[in-house]
């Protein structure tokens, strides 16, 4: 089983380091086009050929490890992808990390070797042709019903002259994109169980190019929900989603169950959900950080606050009771009555 999740951790760093850097290419370069002038320009361009072959050998080592493993193992491994780019990005690209960050990666890093250990004596049972079409089934419904909840908010954000995203059209973006994504995997390994089961090998690259077309639409959905939406909001629940999408889908549609030892089970269900927390943690490191701050800095200053008036407080009991402050009445009464013989 450490054989698919090592290709699983090489296929997501190929992918995930090798879009940054196509993306760090593309800030010299024009917008992509079929033109010969542009084309060539790409071609010669280091850091973006470097990308996108990275991108293709990860697609590759993706497609080896769903050969090898249960998809129900490799989708959650993939996850980590963020983990090695995130390391990648602040030892290549200097970027800075917070304490969220390294407890993300950390996590994440826990969860892979639960599902490692736990997915030694996982195996899946055959393909059943049945359960195909209703898994297929549920997916067109729960699309149209995203796609109904998307257009009525749509039209009344419209109705109402809002301009900026609802927080549901961010979720459900990213959703359709998690969801397309598990899905390019649970067909690409259904076309290996295929393979395995003795079906004819035209099945396995036509399986493969509908993966591929998956996986297009679903970065068509991330896309559009990255360019009007927060990107916190869409890249949180895309990856969730996928990790939800394939391990319940392998399960239900594909015929891969959890293993027969509790100790192996609890492994494996720990892995799952540390995966899930450690991505969690590392798309939305930068706004925790800066909710933390904001909630430290609030109660900072109202502790402040609350020291000041304590100490006004104690200040003004102490200037009252001194008793070179107090006048008793009899003694300014002796005064005024003075006072006013001496001017008779």
């Amino acid at each position: 089983m450490w054989e698919p999740i090592c290709l699983t951790l090489a296929a997501a760093a190929g992918n995930n380091i090798g879009k940054v850097l196509q993306k760090k290419g593309t800030v010299i370069l024009p917008p992509l086009s079929f033109k010969l002038k542009v084309i060539r320009a790409y071609a010669f361009n280091r850091a973006w050929i470097i990308g996108f072959l990275m991108d293709i050998f990860g697609a590759v080592l993706m497609l080896r490890a769903l050969s090898l493993a249960p998809v129900s193992i490799i989708q959650p491994v993939s996850g980590c992808g963020l983990a090695i780019l995130s390391i990648f990005s602040h030892f290549y690209l200097k970027e800075i990390m917070n304490i969220v960050d390294w407890m993300g990666i950390t996590l994440a890093g826990i969860g892979t070797i639960g599902v490692g250990a736990g997915g030694e004596e996982q195996k899946a049972s055959e393909i059943s042709i049945f359960r195909l079409p209703w898994l297929a089934f549920f997916i067109t419904i729960l699309f149209v019903l995203l796609n109904g909840w998307l257009h009525f908010y749509k039209r009344q954000r419209r109705e109402q002259e809002l301009m900026e995203f609802e927080v549901v059209e961010e979720i459900i973006y990213g959703l359709e994109s998690g969801i397309l994504f598990g899905m390019a995997s649970v067909i690409s390994k259904t076309g290996f169980l295929f393979l395995e089961q003795g079906f004819h090998e035209i099945l396995v690259p036509i399986c493969i190019l509908i993966s591929i077309c998956c996986s297009a639409t679903g970065f068509y959905y991330q896309t559009r929900g990255l360019k009007h939406g927060r990107a916190i909001v869409v890249s949180t629940c895309a990856a969730v989603a996928s990790i939800i999408t394939g391990v319940v889908a392998g399960m239900l549609a594909l015929g891969e169950e959890l293993p027969s030892s509790p100790t192996a089970r609890l492994f494996l269900l720990l892995g799952w959900l540390l995966i899930i927390v450690g991505v969690i943690l590392l798309v939305s490191s930068s706004r925790l950080i800066r909710r933390l701050t904001w909630l430290y800095r609030r109660f900072k200053q109202s502790g402040t606050d609350r020291n000041f008036g304590h100490r006004s407080g104690s200040s003004v009991r102490i200037r009252d009771s001194s008793p070179s402050a107090i006048i008793q009445t009899t003694t300014l009464q002796n005064l005024l009555s003075s006072k006013a013989k001496a001017d008779s």
